[in-house]
C-alpha cells in the first residue's frame, strides 16, 4: 500500500471533512462518553434473557439492545459471528440492526476482523464499507497478519466512502501475545509497527483520524508487556477487554497515556447482562459510562 498516496487522499477528501468517520466518531464521543458497546449475542446471553437459540430468539434480542443503545452511546459495535451462525436468516437481522442503527444517527462498528489480499480483501470492502451495501457499516475491524500493506483495497474504500477501520494491533486474548509482541527485523514489536504504519494514515488529519487500532485494556495485569508507543497514533483506539474479560477502567489512563482521549472503550457483557429490560441496559449504560468518563 502506498502510505503516502492514501495520507494525501486522507488529508483532502472529496466529500469534505465533516463526514469522516474520525470526524463523526470524535463528535459521538465528545457528545455521549467514550463507550462503544458490542451486540454479541451468544447462546449462553440468549439463554440468560429467556430467548431461544434461533433466528427468532436473535431478533429479539437484538431488537431490544437496538432500543435500548439507539442514540446513547457514542458507537454499537455487533459482532458479526453471533449472527452468521444463523445463516441467512441471522444475516438479515444484522441487515436490519445496522441500519435501525445508522438511521437513528448511531456509528456502527462491525466487528468482523476480515483481512486477505487483492479482490479478496477488495469483495470484503465492497461488503460492509461501500455505501450501496446494506451491510455497509461506519467503521469494521481488519485483521493485518496478511501485512497492513494488503489492507489497501479495505482502507482505499473506506476512506472513499467516508468510512473508518479499526486494525488489530494489540489484543485483548493472551493467545495474541505470541505474535503481537514478537519483534520484528526494525526492533520493533509487531503490535507496535501496525500502529506506526496506521499513524501515517492518519498523519496530520483533524480533529481524529479516521484509521484506527485495536487495543486491548487486559494489557495492564501483564508485568512483561512492552510499552506502545501512540504519540503519533492520530487516530482512536478501540480497546475491548473491559468487565467480563477482566481489563479495568482505572488501568485505562495508564495503558494509553496522552492518547487516552482517543480511546473507545468496549464493553458488551457488563451491558448486555443487564436485560432483557430497557431500563435495565440503560441503567448499567448510564453507569459504565460514568465510570469511564471518570477515568478517561
Amino acid at each position: 500500500m502506498d502510505l503516502q498516496r492514501v495520507r494525501s487522499e486522507l488529508a483532502s477528501p472529496a466529500a469534505g471533512a465533516e463526514v469522516r468517520f474520525g470526524a463523526r466518531l470524535r463528535a459521538a464521543m465528545d457528545r455521549h462518553g467514550p463507550l462503544c458497546v458490542g451486540i454479541d449475542p451468544h447462546p449462553g446471553l440468549l439463554a440468560a434473557w429467556g430467548l431461544p437459540d434461533d433466528a427468532g430468539g436473535l431478533l429479539r434480542f437484538s431488537e431490544t439492545a437496538v432500543e435500548a443503545l439507539a442514540g446513547r452511546v457514542a458507537a454499537v459495535k455487533p459482532q458479526s459471528a453471533f449472527f452468521e451462525r444463523h445463516a441467512s436468516k441471522g444475516i438479515a437481522v444484522l441487515e436490519s440492526i445496522i441500519r435501525q442503527l445508522r438511521q437513528s444517527g448511531t456509528l456502527v462498528i462491525l466487528d468482523v476482523k476480515r483481512g486477505d489480499i487483492g479482490s479478496t480483501a477488495a469483495a470484503y470492502a465492497d461488503a460492509y464499507l461501500d455505501p450501496a451495501s446494506p451491510l455497509a457499516a461506519d467503521a469494521v475491524t481488519a485483521s493485518p497478519y496478511l501485512g497492513v500493506g494488503a489492507l489497501g483495497p479495505m482502507i482505499e474504500t473506506a476512506l472513499a466512502a467516508g468510512a473508518g477501520m479499526f486494525v488489530l494491533a494489540r489484543t485483548s486474548n493472551p493467545e495474541g501475545a505470541g505474535v503481537q509482541r514478537a519483534v520484528t527485523a526494525s526492533g520493533r514489536t509487531v503490535a507496535q509497527a501496525v500502529i506506526d504504519e496506521i499513524s501515517q494514515v492518519n498523519a496530520g488529519v483533524e480533529p481524529m483520524g479516521d484509521l484506527g487500532v485495536v487495543i486491548g485494556a487486559t494489557i495492564a495485569a501483564d508485568p512483561a508487556e512492552p510499552p506502545l508507543d501512540l504519540a503519533a497514533m492520530g487516530g482512536p483506539i478501540l480497546a475491548p477487554g473491559l468487565g467480563a474479560q477482566g481489563g479495568r477502567p482505572e488501568d485505562l489512563a495508564s495503558i494509553f497515556g496522552a492518547a487516552r482521549s482517543q480511546v473507545l472503550a468496549a464493553y458488551s457483557r457488563e451491558i448486555l447482562g443487564a436485560g432483557p429490560t430497557l431500563a435495565g441496559l440503560r441503567a448499567a449504560t448510564d453507569r459504565v459510562r460514568a465510570v469511564l468518563r471518570h477515568n478517561l
